[in-house]
């Protein structure tokens, strides 16, 4: 009989950050899912903290991307309110999240990263890597306000952008080559799999093209790598997964450099996207674990990692 069968699992889905659209999408595949499998779901819609989850719930299956969902505060929310839920805990959660954070600690381990800038967008900071980079918000999800520059003209540009989200932002050095990403449930490594946007990188278009209609993306999966190559940027995936002590599942982004295959990781996802089109159930599906199955290991998974 399954876990979940017969029991209540709340949904938490939306969410108020700019990942809304998204994340009320996964929701939607989630609840078919765990109602599939006999869960008797109860689906909350989160604008903010004053939410509320039965208290009956087995546990909350946590659904909502980026800001306040993935980044600690939902769970101490939960947590307050001695509610179970699913993914990383608060302090690896706000790790995670914060690519600067993240990316301290997988320095610290050894991790390979990009080369990296903390940037100051007070006029005070000049650029200290060679173009082309890339600039980033630290804490922001799917691609929202990634620009690759190549020029200075097209840095300016970024950096001006940059600062609708904060007073810093995080500037790596560019990797030419294969977009990756490797999901990890529990101790298991999924298969690698090759991105291939159509045009551009994978930015908000490139990845829900049913979100506005433009932008297009294609997959390997499992990616079309020699055997050595698969099972280093694996090995790097769960190092990095480790050195920020994620809990239960996520999925790990990697660029593989072109000329010398050496795979550097850019950062952890711990609520990575779960619609029909998103990567995490396609990895999962190609080692034999379906959408239901997947949901009902992530719960499995989370109880026991919630005591």
């Amino acid at each position: 009989m399954s876990l979940i069968s017969g029991k209540k699992v709340a949904v938490l889905k939306g969410g108020p950050g700019s990942e809304r659209p998204v994340s009320l999408k996964t929701a939607e595949g989630v609840a078919d899912a765990l109602r599939s499998s006999g869960a008797e779901v109860v689906e909350v819609d989160v604008t903010g903290p004053a939410f509320e989850v039965p208290s009956d719930v087995l546990i909350a299956m946590n659904m909502i991307h980026g800001t306040f969902g993935e980044d600690g505060q939902i769970q101490a929310l939960l947590e307050q309110k001695g509610v179970r839920y699913t993914g990383a805990g608060v302090e690896k959660s706000r790790i995670a999240f914060d690519k600067t954070l993240s990316k301290e600690k997988f320095i610290a381990a050894g991790v390979p990263t990009p080369r990296s800038q903390n940037f100051k967008l007070d006029g005070s900071d000049t650029l200290k890597l060679d173009l082309p980079v890339v600039v980033k918000p630290p804490r922001e999800g799917s691609s929202v306000g990634v620009h690759i520059c190549r020029t200075a003209d097209e840095f300016a540009k970024a950096i001006e952008d940059a600062k609708k989200f904060g007073s810093e932002t995080l500037i790596e050095e560019f990797i030419e080559g294969k977009e990756l990403t490797v999901g990890i449930l529990g101790d298991q490594v999924l298969p690698v799999i090759h991105i291939l946007p159509v045009e551009g990188f994978y930015d908000m278009n490139n990845k829900y093209p049913w979100l506005n209609g433009s932008g297009k993306s294609e997959y390997d999966c499992p990616a079309k790598l020699d055997d050595a190559t698969t099972e280093r940027v694996q090995e790097v995936a769960m190092a990095a997964f480790k050195a920020v002590g994620v809990e239960v599942y996520g999925r790990v982004d990697v660029m593989l450099r072109e000329h010398d295959q050496q795979p550097f990781v850019l950062e952890i996802n711990t609520i990575p996207g779960m619609t029909a089109t998103s990567l995490l159930p396609k990895a999962a599906a190609a080692v034999g674990i379906p959408y239901p199955q997947l949901c009902e290991r992530i719960i499995e998974l989370s109880l026991a990692a919630r005591g």
